[in-house]
């Protein structure tokens, strides 16, 4: 009886690996498990990096939030617990958005926060 390799799905297999480390630098794009390993590495970075950007632009608006309300007398936690207490409900994206293009928007909302 005959040696069975399944070679066409061995080969396919070997061949996507590769042309998923094309660009890599030196063995990586070169050797099989070497670039096997690479890849890998980088689909979890890649992974890790799409979690870690949420929390970064949860950073970047609380900061813009934090430096409008300044202009107001408030810290930004007395303006999110006097927003709380108002029953407003905008999340931090639309807070800093109406920051940054709306002055007079965000101007109102103090303003109904503060009274």
């Amino acid at each position: 009886m005959p040696r069975v390799t399944n070679a066409p799905a061995s080969r396919e297999r070997r061949r996507r690996a590769l042309k998923a480390a094309k660009g890599y630098h030196g063995a990586r794009s070169k050797l099989y498990r070497t670039a096997v390993e690479a890849v890998r590495k980088a689909w979890l970075n890649a992974f890790n990096a799409r979690r870690k950007k949420k929390g970064d632009f949860r950073r970047i608006w609380i900061t813009r939030i934090g430096i409008a309300v300044k202009q107001h007398g408030f810290s930004y936690s007395k303006f999110m617990h006097a927003m709380k207490l108002a029953n407003i409900k905008l999340d931090r994206k639309m807070l800093s958005e109406i920051a940054i293009s709306d002055e007079k928007g965000f101007n109102a909302i103090v303003d109904k926060v503060k009274s």
